[in-house]
């Protein structure tokens, strides 16, 4: 087995497979990297057409097209059931197979090739620490307790084939991503622009968050750092409170954002996933990163929610 040298000429990445390209981060970094140059494959869970450069995979079934990712440069892996959801017992399982069962399938086939891709950036999450309130997280910091730390940890664990096969691995821990085209922004907007928006619970909770330009720069910035390896919080230097991200918000739409749902509220509406996102205070840094060099764009709340909005 060889792992590929990085190309001479850029040091970077330049046939890059993606999977959950479809998805608001996956797309958005798709984009970035055609424009910079970089021959993009995705990961597809149809079988693809004649001609068609994509590879195809099923972790249901547990099936991929392995040879197809021998000779690549790198393999970013963004899949994953999306959590916005009541938890239940059905959706706790497709959450947690989304992300572990997928993540061990593609490990394990990239970890068989003879020509492996030299980097795998895997999706991860600031949900590792779960609930910690005023605590300082850095990549050093343990993780938490609950269902969503739990599945994490084991989705970042997942991955221990490939680097074990000497494919350099970077799980990417996201905070809130923000962007008008999805996640937790979108959802948030109607009410905000209809000047009902307010805080969630004691709004005391920290807020660990990142532009979706960062977001899509960070993960570019792991494919091509070479020395870059294991968790990386990709987060804003600056998080905020849940009641100063309220307060922002309202000032970047011009409406009042005075109103306060109770914590109960969000208890009964969403039950287990209110308490471990919503509710949750996580003060995560991106230690790591900007030791390695990675300068934020939007390192600032305020500027990241208007250059999203």
């Amino acid at each position: 087995m060889t792992i590929p040298e990085p190309n001479s000429a850029t040091m970077t990445p330049l046939r890059i497979a993606v999977t959950g390209s479809h998805g608001m981060v996956g797309s958005a970094l798709v984009e970035a990297l055609k424009g910079s140059g970089y021959e993009v494959i995705r990961v597809v869970r149809s079988p693809p057409g004649s001609g068609s450069a994509d590879i195809y995979w099923n972790p249901s079934d547990a099936e991929i097209d392995g040879q197809a990712f021998n000779g690549l440069d790198g393999v970013v892996n963004l899949a994953g059931e999306n959590i916005n959801q009541r938890w239940t017992s059905t959706a706790k399982q497709r959450i947690r197979r989304s992300r572990v069962d997928g993540t061990e399938l593609l490990a394990g086939a990239l970890a068989a090739l003879d020509s492996p891709p030299r980097v795998l950036v895997n999706a991860s999450a600031v949900g590792f620490y779960g609930d910690r309130g005023d605590e300082h997280l850095t990549e050093g910091s343990g993780v938490g307790s609950g269902f969503l730390a739990t599945v994490v940890r084991d989705w970042e664990k997942a991955t221990a084939p490939a680097a074990r096969a000497g494919i350099r691995v970077v799980m990417t821990r996201s905070g809130v991503v923000l962007s008008e085209q999805g996640g937790a922004l979108k959802k948030m907007l109607p009410a905000f622009r209809m000047g009902v928006g307010g805080t969630m619970g004691s709004g005391e909770q920290w807020m660990s968050w990142v532009s979706l330009a960062d977001e899509v720069a960070g993960i570019r910035f792991a494919l091509e750092s070479t020395d870059l390896r294991g968790p990386v919080n990709l987060t804003s230097p600056q998080p905020v409170t849940n009641a100063e991200f309220t307060r922002t918000l309202g000032r970047v739409l011009d409406r009042p954002a005075f109103f306060r749902v109770p914590r109960v509220a969000l208890e009964i509406a969403f039950g287990q996933m209110a308490e471990e996102t919503i509710l949750a205070s996580q003060h995560a840094v991106s230690d790591r990163l900007v030791q390695a060099g990675f300068e934020f764009r939007y390192p600032q709340l305020e500027q990241a929610l208007q250059a999203a909005l």
